[in-house]
């Protein structure tokens, strides 16, 4: 099976009440994933946004940065992101991601249940 980007769902939203919307390309939705996973995007967070402080329970979120400068709350403890990096948050863990940079952020996010 191949989608095409044009034919991926796209939409604007704001994640857990960070600043601003982040840009959302849904690369495969939840039936497709077997429900084995919930969420599988492409995200951009511009300037000045962020996607807010939030726990999981039951799954772990992946983010694998693939453009551009983040700093990420690690249950509370920041770091600097950059391309090529990934995060891990678990089961009782929580985490946000702000772009305090000039330039757009670009990452991957992929919510694996806890089967």
């Amino acid at each position: 099976m191949i989608t095409r980007s044009q034919d991926c769902p796209v939409k604007d939203i704001c994640v857990a009440n960070g600043a601003g919307l982040v840009h959302a390309k849904v690369l495969a939705e939840a039936d497709q994933m077997y429900r084995h996973a919930r969420l599988f995007n492409h995200i951009t967070v511009n300037p000045g946004c962020s996607i807010g402080y939030h726990t999981h329970e039951h799954e772990t979120e992946f983010y694998y940065i693939l453009k551009g400068e983040a700093v990420f709350s690690d249950n509370g403890a920041e770091s600097v992101l950059h391309a090529g990096d990934i995060t891990s948050t678990g089961c009782g863990q929580g985490h946000g991601l702000e772009n305090r940079s000039d330039a757009p952020v670009e990452l991957i996010a992929l919510i694996v249940l806890d089967q």
